[in-house]
This record gives structure tokens, sequence and C-alpha cells, in this order.
């Protein structure tokens, strides 16, 4: 059975020959180990940023999950480009699952002792995924023009990467911060026109892989849910038992935003999008990030309130469950105006509603807190559902 995929515009200007269209694809068994290595290094994210739950600790998690998330989308992108049974595709990600492994177990020290470890096995990473993209394109599945162009960036941004951990103290921060900047610019302006020609896009291959990576984080809002709960006690009491249901309909009113219809749609609109690379690269690639952002905010900040459900939680404990929820629903409205052109207003009005409740919920207890979000995303999750045959997109996205 042969995929339909999408068809790059103005062919005749593409900077290189199309490649091949690829046959249809799945997610691979080795790619699903290879996201089991992900899940580990999310976790460690989200108990960095439960540990210091400050702007500063803010920062610094987001920086390593800035790094983290884009090697996985580089690997992506490249085993996009390559069959699935391919021995290079094996190879590479087996050799890469190490040491992305090793980069999750010096994340807590990411920015104090084990920075040096983490910069140089996550460099590593990246010079494997570009040998990746390289033998792709000796297969005639992408073009050499457009990975030269990134290949250019990564190691600039690779170069700061390691040089900051070396050097340390006040220039870490700053060098780290440069190398994530210069290394999503690559492909997001300065290559962009050759980014057209990268590749033909696998379409159910690459959404299905996206999607993946969301469940990935939201099976890590359980895990963390699980953990504040069983931290301290080893018997539940009945408010803990109230936070943990409510902190999971939460969990399960952020999946039903993604995939109840939206999921579907996006992959459609990829499949027929004038520009699929730039469509792929910003509606997944760059957008992305802020839903997986906000979903580990929401699991960082939950982890700390389910231990204390008769308590009034703490301004950042807070701010981390309205501010996560808020964000990954305004990555919602920015992937779904990406991909379709349209804007899903009642996720901006929920997520308006969550920085009111922020602001006016200071003497809410636990549960009181968790109550209201929850009866925000299940309202949100019901009016799209029924407004759905009226939705401009066909009755199938919310």
């Amino acid at each position: 059975m042969t995929e339909i995929t999408a068809e790059p515009p103005n062919a005749a200007n593409m900077p290189a020959a199309e490649p091949p269209a690829l046959p249809e694809r799945r997610t691979s068994p080795i790619e699903l180990l290879w996201d089991l290595v992900f899940v580990f290094a999310v976790t460690q994210v989200t108990t960095l940023l439960s540990r210091h739950l400050d702007w500063s600790g803010f920062g610094h998690a987001m920086l390593i999950l800035a790094l983290v998330w884009w090697a996985w989308s580089a690997f992506v992108w490249a085993a996009n480009a390559q069959e699935s049974d391919a021995t290079t595709l094996r190879l590479a990600l087996l050799v890469a699952t190490a040491f992305i492994f090793v980069c999750g177990l010096a994340v807590p020290g990411a920015l104090t002792s084990e920075s040096l470890l983490f910069a140089i096995s996550y460099a590593i990473v990246r010079v494997i995924h570009l040998a990746l993209y390289a033998d792709a394109s000796r297969r005639g599945n992408a073009a050499w023009s457009a990975i030269a162009g990134f290949a250019i960036t990564v190691a600039i941004g690779m170069g700061l990467l390691v040089l900051g951990a070396a050097l340390g103290g006040g220039a870490r921060i700053p060098l780290w911060a440069a190398a994530v900047a210069i290394d999503y610019a690559g492909p997001a302006w300065l290559t962009r026109e050759r980014l057209r020609g990268l590749q033909r896009v696998a379409v159910a291959h690459f959404a299905e892989r996206y999607g993946l990576f969301i469940i990935i984080c939201l099976g890590e809002s359980i895990v963390a849910i699980g953990l504040g709960a069983t931290a301290a006690h080893r018997h539940l009491s009945s408010g803990e038992v109230v936070v943990v249901t409510l902190g999971l309909l939460i969990t399960v009113g952020m999946w039903w935003t993604y995939f109840d219809r939206f999921a579907r749609v996006a992959e459609a609109s990829l499949r027929t999008d004038r520009d699929p690379v730039l469509a792929a690269a910003d509606g997944y690639s760059y957008v992305h990030l802020i839903l997986v952002a906000g979903i580990i905010t929401f699991a960082a900040g939950v982890r700390l309130l389910v231990g204390a459900p008769h308590l009034t939680p703490s301004d950042p404990v807070r701010l981390a469950l309205c501010g996560g929820v808020g964000a990954y629903l305004l990555g919602h409205v920015a992937f779904r105006w990406r991909m379709t052109g349209t804007i899903g207003y009642q996720k901006l009005v929920v997520a308006g509603a969550l920085a009111i409740v922020y602001a006016a919920g200071g003497g809410l207890s636990a549960w009181a807190l968790a109550t209201v979000i929850t009866a925000l995303m299940l309202s949100l999750c019901a009016v799209e559902t029924i407004a759905a045959p009226r939705d401009g997109l066909g009755g199938r996205a919310s």
C-alpha cells in the first residue's frame, strides 16, 4: 500500500530535486524503544522543575526541555526519511539511545556538576542525527543542500553547548541559551527556503510520532500524580484520593482536546498542505514544544499539589497548575491556526479563565483549586464536542 504524500509547491524553484515518495509506514518497534528513553528524560525534567519551582528553576528546566525536545524531534525527521527496516536507522537509534539515556541521567545536575557529561553526550546524539540524515540523502530520500545548511547551525550550537559546560559559572546559561537559539533558528529562519526541498513527508508516520510524544508527556503527568500521592504517606487520605482523581481528570481533559478530533484533522491538513515540510516544521516541531512545556509544568505542579490536599497551594504551585494547563491550551490554539488557519476560541476562553483562577484563587485549598481546573477542562471538552458538527473544519475538529 502506498501512502499519499503531500506535494511541495513550486517544485521548479526548489534548490534540489524532489526526493521520491516514501511508502506508507507507521512507528516501528525500534522507534518505540527510542521513545522509552525519552520517558525517562522527560521524567527527569519534571523532577528538576518540581524541586526548584520558581522562576529561575522554570527557566533552567525549560532550557533543558528545549534541548531534549529538539533531539527527539530531529530524529523523527531523519527517521521519516528512512525505510522503517533500514539497518542504518536501527543502528543509529540504538547507539543514540545509549547516549540520550546518559543525558537523562545527567539532567538533575545538567547545570551544575554533570554539565559536561550532559553536553558531550547530547552533542554526540546530534552528530548521530546528522549522520542518519546524510545516509537518507545518499539513498535519495533527503536533499543534501538542506541538510548541509542546518548542519552548520547544529555544529555551532553544539560547540557553544560544550563550551558553556566546560567554562561553567556565569557563562554556562548564556552560552547554552545561545546554543538553543541558534540550533532552533537553523531550520526556522536561516535555511527555511532550503528546508522546502528537504524531503517528502511520510505524513502518517510523522503525525503519529508527535502524537505519541504528547502521550508520553501526559503519561508523565499521571506518574507525577502517583508519585505525589505516595511520596510521604503509606495510606491515602480521602483528600488525597479526591485530588488524585481530579488531577487524573485534568490529564484526561488535556488528552481529549488533542486526540478526540484535532489530531486527525491536523494529519489530514498536513497531507494536503501546499508546503508540507514547512507546515510540519512549524506546527509540529516548533509549536508542539509549547504543548509539551505546558504538560511538564502542570505535572510538576500537580506532583506537589497531591501531597497536601487540605493546604492552600503556594503561589508557584498554583501558577504551575493554571499556567501549565493554560500554556497547553494556547499551544493548541497556535497549532490549529498553523495547520488549518482557524482559531479555537473555546480554548482561548478557558486559558483566560485559568489566568483569572490563578490571580484570584490564592485562598483556595488544593482540592478546591483542582476542582475548578477540572470543571473548566471538562466544560471545554463538552462544549467542543457539542459544537463539533458546526465547526468550520467539517465537524471533525474542536
